[in-house]
């Protein structure tokens, strides 16, 4: 696979999509603890997928420097952007990121906060990608057993969810289902696939000793999955507290 020049991914139209689901922890190093942005852009380049799923992106968060990250991944990579910001600070705040080689054709976004638990939220956005219509949904569940449960059902029973259902479906992100219960199910009864399996194979926290496989990648419909793999790169292993899932695949409608 060939890379471009820095700052911007290079295609072949032969390959599989793409897809790369991380969260990058503001930034912030896993043990070092330091804001080092330029790591999470080198692990990017690195991988160089197509569609871009991140969680704890920061916007004007006196943490990481007032950086707007979003803007900042946008223009460097030149992709198409689609953010929601979840947890708020008195300046600033987090959430998850969407980029994608091609247009977003809509996006829509929902709150999964289950009572007083923090801010979680879902992207959902229909991706034009060069072998069709993808519909891609981009979360951050929560830590407890019961607020996980409570998030899916709500995403499953959602109008514009069931809009969408006709699409092939991914649905990807940090789901902190450390004991991997949520395919056994609403979701494997909603007729998901669940692609990162077995767990031991997709242990992606702590980045730098792994023993937990929490970011998940769950896929519906026509879609044809040829690799899927955790990105174990020095790099990676330093520039958050979680490793990036990378899934390779086609649409095959």
């Amino acid at each position: 696979m060939r890379r471009s020049q820095r700052g911007s991914f290079s295609f072949e139209s032969h390959r599989s999509v793409r897809l790369l689901t991380y969260n990058m922890h503001k930034g912030i190093g896993g043990r070092d603890r330091r804001y080092r942005f330029a790591r999470i852009l080198d692990v990017l380049e690195a991988i160089n997928p197509d569609l871009v799923c991140l969680q704890e992106v920061t916007r004007d968060a006196r943490r990481t420097r007032r950086d707007n990250q979003p803007a900042l991944l946008m223009h460097y990579f030149h992709f198409s952007a689609f953010y929601q910001v979840n947890v708020h600070y008195l300046q600033g705040g987090y959430g998850n990121l969407i980029l994608s080689r091609w247009p977003i054709v809509t996006s829509h976004q929902i709150s999964l906060r289950y009572r007083q638990k923090k801010s979680r939220g879902a992207q959902l956005a229909v991706i034009q990608t060069a072998e069709g219509r993808l519909h891609l949904v981009h979360w951050h569940l929560g830590l407890a057993i019961r607020e996980r449960q409570w998030q899916v059902e709500s995403l499953l029973r959602h109008q514009r969810f069931r809009e969408l259902g006709a699409l092939p479906t991914l649905m990807v992100g940090d789901t902190n289902d450390w004991r991997n219960r949520l395919i056994h199910g609403p979701l494997g009864a909603a007729g998901f696939d669940h692609i990162t399996r077995p767990p031991s194979r997709f242990r992606t926290f702590p980045a730098w000793m792994p023993v937990s496989s929490l970011d998940k990648v769950f896929a519906r419909g026509q879609i044809k999955i040829r690799h899927a793999f955790v990105a174990h790169s020095r790099l990676a292993r330093c520039a958050s507290d979680h490793l990036p899932v990378v899934v390779d695949f086609h649409l095959t409608s």
